[in-house]
């Protein structure tokens, strides 16, 4: 049984927290809002800027792929000019970017855009959760449920907003988030106060050379493969589903929902009674299911198996996360940016090749493809679980009652 449970008041909790941590978290759903914010909107931009399908889901593909290339760059600079001089710089670039897609009058210059926005994607989302994991009250646990709330939150909410503002014109979620990014810069700029800084400097290679570690190699691959799948979902979905904004965001809204109540209460509680890796594989198995049944259904099963995907992507985010956390030795932020070094890159292949599968087969076969992604992600978890088993195992034994007095 975990030390401690995150929801118990007794032991601080996950809702007791100092300002300094709610601010950042708060910030973080904006963060993760703007992961959702172009879901109901995809349509639109495509109409508004002439472009194809597979042209606007570069707007996700450009996005992660600079996330994840400067996932080492994080570390590299926190651990020199400090998690609060990071934050407002990522905030800042993501301010910036943000409204300048709002301006685009190509879709070229949306994808460049939205890649600097990735950039300062990577520098926030990364340096927050080592923040939260520092600043939090109740011990990692804790902080990495609070991180998974704000994802949840930000997933669900980010649709909601693309579509309520998307209704007057595709440019205004993105001019949205921009302001919404700058109260979040306001609030971290006066509750967060700077943290320690480590005593040694993170080099531009430690993130790689951690992943060395068979265990964070193998959590990485595991969900390198499961982020295809989660991303297949997310940006192309929206296409195949074809409604208007407001229906579309509705949907997302419903799946982002599942997501973040499977990311905090659901989750754990399951990793309790059965085990970290089983609930991660079983997941993924039914995740795989899932996709296939969403390709190959008509519209009414593919509109409930989008929602019911946010379940299996809430439990997958959790285990993921506390996985390449705590598998292996190297520092938390440093073992987080390896891992979301080569996970990421999933997240911007998928967007590129859903589509281009598509005109190359039918529009089945991307789904089935995403499916084939989780079940090998399930298939590494199974073959690799003894390399995965220390974190695993260190949630399952009792921990030892503290002495009296």
């Amino acid at each position: 049984m975990r030390s401690e449970d995150p929801f118990d008041e007794g032991a601080h909790g996950i809702l007791r927290q100092p300002g300094a941590v709610w601010a950042t978290a708060g910030a973080s759903v904006v963060a993760f809002m703007g992961i959702g914010l172009v879901d109901p909107i995809l349509p639109s931009i495509a109409q508004g800027l002439d472009a194809t399908p597979s042209q606007v889901s570069l707007l996700f593909t450009s996005y992660f792929l600079i996330t994840a290339v400067a996932m080492p760059l994080t570390g590299f600079v926190s651990s020199r000019i400090g998690g609060r001089r990071t934050l407002l710089a990522g905030l800042t670039l993501v301010i910036v970017f943000a409204a300048l897609s709002g301006t685009s009058g190509s879709v070229g210059e949306l994808v460049g855009f939205r890649a600097g926005w990735g950039l300062g994607n990577a520098l926030f989302v990364s340096t927050s959760l080592a923040v939260i994991v520092g600043a939090a009250a109740g011990g990692s646990a804790a902080a990495i449920l609070l991180y998974e709330s704000a994802l949840g939150l930000g997933m669900a909410c980010g649709p909601l907003l693309g579509a309520a503002l998307g209704d007057a014109g595709w440019r205004y979620p993105f001019f949205g988030t921009a302001a919404l990014m700058a109260v979040g810069f306001l609030c971290i700029a006066a509750f967060l106060e700077e943290q320690p800084r480590p005593a040694r400097r993170t080099s531009l290679l430690d993130p790689l050379k951690a992943l060395g570690h068979g265990g964070l190699a193998s959590a990485a691959a595991s969900a390198f493969f499961y982020n295809y799948a989660f991303f297949t979902v997310l940006a192309f979905t929206p296409f195949v589903l074809d409604m208007t904004p407001y229906r579309s965001g509705a949907v997302f809204f419903a799946w982002g929902v599942l997501l973040a109540l499977f990311s905090v209460p659901v989750a754990p509680r399951l990793q309790e009674r059965f085990g970290s890796l089983k609930v991660l594989g079983t997941s993924l198995v039914l995740l795989a299911a899932d996709v296939v049944v969403l390709g190959y259904g008509d519209r009414t099963t593919a509109i409930v198996c989008t929602i019911l995907s946010g379940a299996f992507i809430g439990m997958n985010n959790t285990v993921f996360t506390e996985l390449a956390l705590d598998v292996s030795d190297a520092p938390r932020p440093v073992a987080g940016a390896g891992y979301k070094f080569v996970r990421w890159f999933a997240a911007a292949a998928a967007p590129w090749l859903a589509p281009r599968i598509e005109e190359w087969s039918d529009v089945r076969m991307p789904f089935a493809v995403a499916g084939l992604a989780a079940l090998t992600g399930a298939a590494i978890v199974l073959v690799r679980r003894r390399s995965l088993t220390r974190e695993a195992q260190e949630q399952l034994l009792p921990q030892p009652a503290p002495a009296a007095g």
